[in-house]
Order: C-alpha cells, then structure tokens, then sequence
C-alpha cells in the first residue's frame, strides 16, 4: 500500500514538475534518453522510453492537448463525441442510431435535440439541469463519472500510477502504427490515483468501474505519445468491465455551443436522468 502512495504522489510531482518546466501545451514525444531505468520500481520521467516513461509522456500529452474526439463503447452503450477536460469540463455525447444528445458545458447539462423532446416539452428541444451544490458548496459536473470513464488523462493518470508496465510491442490501427502497453491495477487504485478529482468524483469513478474489481488497462500510443486507443477489461463487483475508446483530433478545432435558451426548457429541479 504505502508503495502504491508513493508512486502516486512522485507521479503527481513528476508531471508537475515537466509542466512547469515545459508548459502545458507540451505534446510531442521526447527523446530517447541513456539513463532510462528497466527497474519498474523507480519512478521514470517522460524523457525515457521505459515503459513508466512512455506512459508518463503520453499523461503529459493529452493533458496538454485539452480536448479530443473520441468513439467506443462504456461497456453495452456505444458512443461518441467531443470530450474537453481543461480549463473546464466540456461534454457532447451522441449515441450512434439515435437522436438525443447529451451536452454537458462545466455544472450544467442540456439533454434532447430531439423531436421526442420537442413532444415532451412542448417545442423545445432542450432541457436542462444545474449540477447540485456539493457539501463544500460547488456545483457538482453532471455525469461526471461518465466523463471521467471518457477522460484519456484520467486513465494514463491510472496507468503511470500503476506498478510494473509491459511493453507488449508494436502494431496497427486503421493504418496507424502504434505501441501497445499494458498495466494490471485494481478499482480501487485506478480511482485513488486521481488525486486531481475531489473524493466524491473519485468514489463516483470507483463505482462506475465496480468497486472492489480489478482491471486491465491497454493503451495504444501514437508516434507523439497519443492514446489512440484505450481499453479496459476485467471484473467488478457487480460485472464484468468492458470499455474501449477510441481517439483523435487531439487539441484539434473542436467546439461545443449551449443550445438558444429560447429553444431550452429548465428542468425545475427534477433529477438528472441516467445515460
């Protein structure tokens, strides 16, 4: 447990470290260096190419990136979207083969765009719901717990913190070559290492993934140390974990807009409906 702490934390202050160093917009992938270390239990800089280096810099890259599209499935529900994780959180989600759409800009949704909801809300397309006040009185994100299964620095955050990363080599994605790596982690590690989360997110991200689970994450890196793909198997309380990812257009021109407010219609209070 405590080396599991430790990881963590020299992770945290590596990566803070190279930002403040580099600055965040920082995503191409560094050079090989003599002095990276094949001991996995010595904490790697994102200037080797062991396999903790390696996943350090690609953490460093899509945290500089800010944004990017992103496709797959969260386990039986396929998606897709655009996905921004700084300065704020920024979500659109469609589901393929229907109409609604979910838009999530910081602690406020909007759900519909529609015709269903038009029915329901009488010509609007919109609704839309306020994220509820937390105990320390901040608005919370709504689907948060989605967005942080959709978060690619959330996952790498999981992946650096995690012991003994394989290297299982090189291979092909729709005619991108990449690298394929490879950590074993359980839930509750893969949530604790979010020390960028608050504890409810964290606990929220914990019972997404099942807590008490294990869980295999495999990354696909780029020739810039972009996750183009990401995978999560393995078992959780209740099922089996199964979500894959698929990702582009990093730091690309990406937008999302509120819908008019004249075509909105506010929730009133009423829950937030489950994705």
């Amino acid at each position: 447990m405590a080396g599991r702490a430790v990881r963590r934390a020299a992770a945290a202050a590596a990566l803070a470290a190279v930002l403040t160093a580099c600055g965040s917009g920082s995503g191409g992938a560094p050079a090989a260096s003599p002095s990276a270390s094949a001991d996995p239990t010595v904490l790697a800089t994102p200037t080797d190419r062991s396999p903790h280096g390696v996943l350090l810099s690609a953490q460093l890259a899509v945290h500089g990136a800010r944004r990017a599209r992103f496709s797959g499935n969260l386990g039986s529900d396929t998606v897709a979207g655009l996905l921004f994780w700084a300065p704020k959180t920024v979500l659109q989600l469609k589901r393929p083969g229907t109409t609604e759409e979910v838009v999530v800009l910081d602690t406020t949704a909007y759900r519909g765009g529609d015709a269903a909801t038009a029915s329901r809300l009488g010509g609007r397309h919109w609704e839309k719901f306020t994220g509820v006040p937390g105990t320390d009185g901040q608005r919370a994100v709504p689907y948060a717990d989605t967005v942080d299964r959709l978060n690619p620095v959330v996952a790498l955050t999981a992946a650096v913190a995690a012991p003994a990363p394989e290297r299982i080599g090189a291979e092909e994605i729709d005619d991108t070559a990449v690298v394929h790596y490879r950590v074993a982690t359980t839930v509750a590690d893969y949530a604790e290492a979010q020390t960028q989360l608050p504890p409810a997110r964290r606990a929220a991200l914990r019972t997404a993934l099942g807590d008490g689970g294990v869980i295999t994450l495999d990354v696909w890196l780029n020739d810039r140390d972009q996750p183009v793909q990401l995978q999560r198997t393995g078992s959780g309380a209740a099922e089996r974990i199964s979500d894959t990812l698929r990702f582009d257009e990093f730091g690309g021109p990406l937008s999302v807009q509120a819908p008019a407010e004249s075509d909105t219609a506010d929730a009133g209070g009423r829950s937030l409906p489950p994705l």
